[in-house]
């Protein structure tokens, strides 16, 4: 099992909309092993069996592919782990809803999973007493999982205001409650001073560590582009800003991917460059992606970002997205698919 004092360096799967292959998801245990990092977290929104429907088992088919990724990444050392959104538990938290809670985090269980997540994130948080709902909830995943290391995502996991436009007024003193209540040895997630910080500083990340009185676990939003704004876009440069610095202040640091499974590999060499090997290079990346493929994305990568689907105009979308279609291997076919508009933003996503 997982030291709860073990730096966790690697991906949280904890994008909405269109989700990764099975393949995609398995031969990430051999590029983490490569980049030298450690941890992977699936939590991705489209798994309906995690979030809305959190209560229900999975088909059968779908427990036996996570079953297979708990065994694939456990033996490539790499510590897997699942994250569950019981959708708003905390407005009721009575012996029925705690059964069902014991019953889901006890299958969990059989993954043999070193790391859990209880993620609380983009739900209505108005409830005076959210704080210290949520803290019993996660004591008592710990309690029902003895030796697995339990990580939570608040309500308000970051300083940025658009959570309370959208979530609601964030109870007065929630930060420094929920340090304080939760069990000392969980991991508390944090995504910086907005959701999708553009950097992360030492201060920045020392004004929440002084509230919690504890320090965090960064769930950094880059490359994600799952949203209605960043569906329009490929980040496919190396994660930036984040200094060696912010380690001391750190449990761990996960980047959630993109959509785009092997699109995401760029960014990740920028996270193992901080923590990992310094081997995830562009020669690697060259290998995994294809030579050719990987070639066009360095020519491409400043309108991927900069521009993006709407400012690359329609005509030239299909042009590029033909070039990239005759170039061989999954890659190429993500650029492509993505070009074509086969990942944009559904907002039926959210409600799901």
């Amino acid at each position: 099992m997982t030291s709860s004092t073990e730096f966790l360096a690697g991906i949280i799967e904890g994008y909405y909309g269109r989700t990764w292959t099975f393949d995609t998801r398995v031969a990430y245990a051999d590029y983490l092993v490569e980049a030298g990092l450690n941890t992977c977290i699936y939590c991705p929104k489209g798994d309906l069996y995690l979030r809305r429907n959190w209560q229900e088992d999975w088909p059968e088919a779908e427990w036996r592919e996570l079953v297979l990724l708990s065994s694939a990444y456990k033996l490539r050392g790499i510590q897997w782990g699942v994250g569950l959104s019981p959708v708003e538990l905390y407005r009721n938290y009575g012996l029925p809803e705690r059964a069902a809670l014991k019953r889901k985090v006890e299958r969990l269980g059989q993954l043999h999973a070193p790391v859990i997540a209880v993620l609380f994130d983009d739900m209505p948080g108005d409830l005076q007493s959210l704080a210290t709902r949520q803290a019993e909830i996660v004591a008592d995943v710990c309690h029902w999982l003895p030796g697995v290391h339990v990580l939570v995502c608040p309500t308000y996991y970051s300083f940025d205001p658009v959570l309370e436009k959208y979530f609601g007024r964030m109870p007065l003193d929630y930060w420094s409650q929920l340090g304080r209540e939760l069990p000392q040895d969980v991991g508390i997630f944090w995504t910086g001073n907005k959701v999708c910080s553009e950097a992360i500083t030492v201060s920045d990340i020392e004004a929440i560590v002084q509230q919690l009185q504890r320090p965090v676990i960064l769930w950094d939003n880059y490359p994600v582009n799952d949203g209605a704004v960043r569906s329009n876009f490929l980040y496919t440069r190396k994660l930036h800003s984040r200094s060696p610095a912010l380690r001391p202040l750190l449990t761990g640091h996960l980047c959630n991917p993109m959509n785009q499974g092997l699109l995401s590999l760029p960014a990740l060499s920028g996270l193992a460059a901080l923590y990992g090997n310094g081997l995830f290079n562009e020669d690697a990346l060259s290998r995994i992606l294809g030579p050719a493929t990987w070639e066009r994305v360095t020519r491409d990568q400043g309108v991927f970002e900069q521009a993006g689907l709407s400012g690359l105009g329609e005509q030239r979308c299909k042009v590029l997205a033909a070039e990239y279609a005759q170039l061989p291997g999954p890659a190429a076919l993500e650029v492509a698919q993505w070009l074509r508009g086969e990942y944009r933003f559904d907002p039926d996503c959210l409600t799901q």
